[in-house]
């Protein structure tokens, strides 16, 4: 059994890719120290693993988080009393609350909110630039992506900065690097996304619209699904779902002002936008893994798994995999298998707003390219975390 205690290393943290090079190397599946939970690294394993849905749930039952020098279990499941729905549900209940939220993230429905999302992206431009810098993720990566969750939803687009904050906040606890002094910010602020999406609900309750709350208070009135397992959606879909576009914009961005060579490609010819991006979500995946519970007794990848034990579902390593991928650590705009990554899941799984999330991103970097002769990398933070590859910060030096 390999066996890894640096999964929370700061130089892990910050530059993952060493790490999981080096798990791949050993074996496709690690324990973290004694905590019983389980690293999965190889695109093959990972690939296994998503397709065996009975002995692999997608019930996230607890989290690593950071103690001292060492990795800790939190609970997330409340001694089995804990609710799971969307990304964290299994079938039968995840087919039919995927099908209730679906209607509004089809193609074609996105296909007619383009124009929206460009205008709402030349807006944030006008609204953030400054003669020779831009701070990125606040003036576009983690705005535009939660202004067109909160449309969707029916939320008003004022409460936008307050819904990124508490998003945030309310998934931080999952990439477990959560300071002591931070923690009572992050349980506030998943009480209060809560609070404000349950009076968002009643309202929706009284008075249905033609959006998300609407559609899903309409549910609740026929019997379909349960009020609170309603709410519990909607917070999932603000926390997660502005969380990943917003890295995949930043990630790309950043991309494209540390190669050079890829921005004056990607400059002359618009078409190249949609291989860059996928290959940003395979370099640089917006989410780096995802749980899994162990439901029996069995293995993966040779490696015995105990049944109440945990997987973590390492996209960001599956998608460097030399097994998978030629040159892994390189952006290759010509790649055979520019969407054979992981980076929006596999499976049942498979992420419901990927279609949305590639419009957003496209849309944003084609406003930032229009905008600009040329940008390069000023100044980043990466956002600490196990979960998200995300930027807390990304400062544009433009022309």
């Amino acid at each position: 059994m390999q066996v890894v205690s640096d999964l929370f290393d700061a130089a892990v943290i910050d530059d993952p890719y060493p790490f999981y090079e080096r798990l791949r190397g050993t074996a496709p599946v690690h324990r973290v120290g004694d905590t019983g939970f389980y690293l999965v690294s190889t695109a093959e394993a990972v690939r296994e693993a998503t397709a065996r849905t009975d002995d692999f749930s997608s019930n996230l039952t607890a989290t690593l988080v950071q103690h001292g020098d060492r990795a800790a279990v939190f609970d997330m499941d409340g001694a089995g009393e804990a609710r799971h729905v969307l990304a964290t549900a299994d079938d039968p209940h995840h087919a039919l609350e995927r099908k209730l939220v679906l209607p509004g993230l089809v193609a074609k429905r996105i296909r007619a909110l383009e124009p929206e999302i460009e205008h709402i992206a030349e807006r944030l431009w006008e609204a953030a630039a400054s003669e020779n810098t831009i701070e990125w993720m606040s003036a576009m990566g983690d705005r535009l992506p939660m202004t067109l969750v909160a449309k969707l939803i029916g939320l008003p687009d004022a409460d936008v900065p307050q819904l990124v904050d508490w998003g945030y906040g309310s998934t931080e606890l999952l990439g477990g690097v959560v300071a002591q002094d931070r923690l009572p910010v992050v349980v506030n602020a998943a009480v209060q996304l809560g609070g404000y999406l349950h009076t968002a609900f009643d309202d929706a309750m009284r008075h249905p619209h033609d959006d998300l709350l609407g559609d899903l208070a309409r549910a609740v009135d026929a019997g379909d699904v349960d009020r609170e397992v309603a709410v519990l959606m909607l917070i999932q879909l603000v926390g997660a779902g502005g969380e990943s576009t917003a890295g995949l914009i930043g990630n790309a961005a950043r991309l494209l002002a540390t190669h050079h060579d890829l921005q004056a490609v990607v400059r002359a010819d618009a078409a190249l936008l949609a291989p860059l991006l996928e290959e940003t979500l395979r370099l640089e995946s917006p989410f780096r893994a995802h749980h899994r519970h162990v439901t029996t007794d069995t293995a993966l990848a040779g490696v015995d798994l105990p049944r109440g034990g945990h997987l973590l579902l390492m996209w960001g390593s599956a998608n460097r995999d030399p097994e998978a991928f030629d040159d892994p650590d390189l952006p290759r705009l010509d790649r055979a298998n520019l969407r054979g990554h992981l980076a929006f899941g596999k499976g049942l799984h498979f992420c419901v707003g990927a279609a949305l999330a590639r419009t957003e991103a496209r849309i944003a970097l084609q406003t930032l390219l229009d905008h600009t002769t040329w940008f390069r990398l000023a100044d980043a933070e990466w956002l600490p975390s196990i979960f998200v590859r995300r930027h807390r910060r990304l400062e544009l030096a433009v022309d």
